[in-house]
């Protein structure tokens, strides 16, 4: 990921630093492992957990002359051991190395993203309860509808990115899996037990029946649960920009007067800038989800096709997720919400927003359904369209209703505070 849209924490998850200190971890845990078994002599195993070490820059040096990157990392750190430095990946085939690793900076990744999930979404808990009893206008088709409340709407979204925590939490933790059950997963050179011993010691869980790779589905998992995060954080974007529109002007995300410039030619403007960019992203990581898929079949117990395209999505999806996730809570948080707006927003049509409750009065008192409906429309068009107060043409219409009992809009939203309610859930 660029480093515009890479925050310091994910993106020292994925350094070349890190992932050749993974690429270690894994050797010199086979290694003690294996003098535990017997096979490795002691001292060779000592020895090489003291004098183990390497630089990228000398891995990439010998790389241009293996033309394989952990074969050079396994040149670099045997030389830096000395004799003993033959005992190195001993048994080991090159996937036993990667993707156990792999599996250490995803569990490393997905820390940090369900962190950032789960400070989003009670960030929109505290806000939902905050606007619990602040009157808007509900849309349907972008058209108004009925009243609800602003709290109830970010409820919502509340819901939402708990699920999304808790898909993002499931994937990375299914995906927290190692192997070195070699070339094409039969244990030709090192026992289960080796691995079990291994996989154990590095916080992993060993894969049941693996090829020479870990099944790829585990990866497409967390992808797929990315770039759904992904889509949660877009359906918000989404509504603040909406409701940003200077003839909607109900809510504005944070602007920095004095400070910020919204326009190099317009110095009035305050864009969305923060939640168009989030809406742009996830576009992002729908394709790399994409990917992900794409790397699930392989050729028999392995090919490398999958191998390029994650050194580019596994990275960037996580990375870009964060950032996200970042935006969002900050989005959340300092969003200026226009109660007043709302309030004047919900006399647009004259009332004519209250035309079920009028519907289903007229049904109560004995009009047949089709009538009811007829005559509440020909009333909400007329008030809509000619600017005559929705109350007055109901009143002649239906004199007969309790037009006080019908206009109100706490009676309309009576059961919101029922559904509010459950946020405790989330607690």
């Amino acid at each position: 990921m660029i480093e515009r849209y890479t925050r310091d924490e994910i993106g020292a998850v994925w350094t070349d630093e890190r992932r050749m200190q993974g690429w270690l971890e894994v050797e010199l845990a086979a290694t003690d492992a294996l003098a535990a078994a017997g096979t490795v002599p002691a001292e060779a195993a000592a020895a090489c957990r003291e004098r183990a070490s390497f630089t990228v820059e000398a891995v990439k040096e010998r790389e241009r002359t293996t033309n394989h990157d952990v074969a050079a990392f396994i040149d670099v750190v045997a030389a830096s051991i000395g004799e003993e430095g033959r005992w190195i990946h001993y048994g080991l085939t090159s996937s036993d190395v990667l993707d156990t690793a792999l599996g250490l900076q995803l569990v490393e990744a997905g820390t940090i993203l369900v962190e950032g999930a789960t400070t989003y979404r009670d960030a929109l808990v505290a806000r939902a309860r905050e606007h619990a009893e602040t009157l808007c206008v509900g849309r349907t088709h972008g058209v108004h509808a009925e009243p609800t409340t602003f709290g109830l709407r970010l409820a919502g979204f509340a819901f939402e990115a708990d699920r999304n925590l808790e898909r993002l939490r499931s994937a990375f933790e299914q995906a927290a899996v190692g192997k070195l059950s070699g070339a094409v997963g039969t244990y030709a050179s090192l026992p289960p037990a080796v691995e079990a011993t291994v996989i154990d010691r590095l916080g992993l869980r060993a894969e049941h029946a693996a090829t020479q790779v870990v099944p790829r589905d585990r990866h497409a998992q967390v992808l797929a649960a990315v770039a759904l995060a992904g889509a949660g954080l877009e359906r918000f974007a989404q509504e603040i920009r909406s409701l940003q529109r200077t003839e909607v002007r109900e809510v504005e995300e944070p602007f920095a007067p004095g400070a910020q410039k919204g326009s190099s030619a317009m110095p009035h403007k305050r864009n969305p800038i923060t939640s168009e960019r989030i809406c742009g992203l996830a576009r992002v990581l729908r394709g790399y989800s994409q990917a992900g898929l794409e790397n699930v079949a392989l050729w028999h117990e392995r090919d490398i096709s999958h191998s390029g395209a994650e050194r580019v999505i596994l990275p960037d999806a996580t990375a870009l997720l964060d950032y996200m996730q970042h935006l969002a809570l900050r989005v959340v948080e300092g969003m200026t919400v226009h109660a007043d707006r709302m309030r004047a927003n919900l006399e647009l049509t004259h009332g004519a927003l209250f035309s079920q409750r009028a519907l289903t009065a007229l049904i109560e008192s004995g009009m047949a359904r089709d009538d009811a409906y007829r005559l509440v429309q020909q009333v909400a068009q007329r008030a809509w369209d000619e600017g005559v107060p929705f109350q007055d043409l109901l009143g002649e219409a239906a004199p007969d209703l309790d037009l006080e009992r019908v206009l109100d809009p706490g009676a309309s939203l009576a059961h919101v505070p029922e559904v509010l309610a459950r946020l405790e859930r989330l607690d």
